[in-house]
């Protein structure tokens, strides 16, 4: 008798104990290709900070930036696997698993930011979320158009680019998406598939001419040093997604979520401004070292891309629904 009375208090213990652990503080990881003292760097830090803030340390953050637990395929394994819980990235990195997601970076198509934020909030979008919350177990968090990159996209190219015509042959480096690979290469570039952290060195030994970034990114990866025109284009509206694993998501508390999110979005909001204002005077002091900033006229970019879209569309290529989404999505008068 007292043998099962002590087993079942070593019983309740232990349960109490679990109760107690799952209680305690987690760590999660949060993994970017990012320098930390970059302006990205900075805001994936805040983040982290405010979210040990909001959740009063029930949830803290270790950021790890400039690859260091590995390249973009690496950590989307771990992203799964659940040894990196957070990864801030463009959406169109999901297409791993859905490979629609590519189209919500679609160059030269969207009107404004306004009009993606409007068409990545639609159901066809959700409904690609969804599926690859349920194959790969990835989701993510909060609105992802709300935490602005760049806060615009430009080429930062070896030589001028002034017009459509200086695309032709121009060796232009891609990160891995096959949309974006196409569009260049209907636009004319020769395109070069490499690293984020390759990229410096390969511009100053000719192995590309240009690549694309967001501006508040170039003078922090010094490509201006080796590339010293920097042509304003807006190829596509640009957000962070924090993509993280399902699972240990889920796994919260709706409390401790919704303390998260408030934090994404608090920082988010501040974020957007302070964008601007880096991105704004990073341009002023590489202007001081000589750099051309120039901004080039895309209409004919976005002809000639309408092509490619109408081609793919025919062949069916394009998501179902795709350009209808586009088009409902689109801000018409009355």
């Amino acid at each position: 008798m007292n043998r099962m009375k002590w087993t079942t208090l070593a019983v309740v213990a232990a349960l109490a104990s679990g109760f107690s652990f799952q209680a305690t503080a987690e760590t999660w990881r949060m993994a970017h290709k990012m320098p930390a003292d970059s302006v990205e760097g900075v805001i994936f830090q805040a983040v982290a900070d405010r979210i040990a803030e909001k959740t009063n340390g029930k949830v803290t953050v270790q950021v790890f930036p400039n690859e260091q637990l590995g390249k973009d395929d690496a950590i989307l394994e771990q992203l799964q696997m659940g040894t990196v819980h957070i990864y801030p990235e463009g959406s169109s990195y999901l297409q791993k698993w859905v490979p629609e997601m590519q189209f919500v970076s679609a160059p030269f198509l969207f009107d404004d930011r306004e009009h993606w934020s409007r068409f990545m909030a639609s159901d066809l979008v959700e409904g690609w979320h969804e599926q690859i919350e349920t194959e790969a177990g990835i989701t993510v968090i909060g609105d992802s158009t709300a935490m602005v990159r760049g806060p615009y996209r430009v080429m930062v190219s070896k030589k001028p680019v002034e017009s459509l015509d200086d695309i032709n042959g121009l060796r232009l480096r891609l990160h891995p998406d096959e949309l974006a690979a196409a569009a260049w290469r209907h636009l004319g570039a020769e395109v070069r598939t490499l690293g984020w952290t390759e990229v410096y060195e390969s511009l100053g030994r000719g192995i590309v001419e240009a690549v694309n970034s967001p501006i508040a990114l170039v003078e922090p990866m010094r490509f201006y040093e080796v590339a010293p025109y920097v042509i304003r284009h807006d190829e596509y509206p640009q957000g962070l997604a924090f993509m993280a694993n399902a699972a240990a998501w889920n796994g919260l508390d709706e409390e401790t979520r919704a303390q998260i999110l408030e934090a994404y979005d608090e920082v988010a909001a501040e974020s957007e401004a302070d964008t601007m204002k880096i991105a704004n005077e990073s341009i002023e002091r590489m202007k001081a070292e000589g750099v051309t900033f120039s901004k080039v006229d895309t209409s004919p970019f976005v002809a000639r891309m309408m092509e490619l879209y109408e081609e793919m569309d025919s062949r069916g290529e394009l998501p179902q629904g795709f350009l209808k989404a586009v088009a409902e999505t689109r801000q018409t008068d009355g």
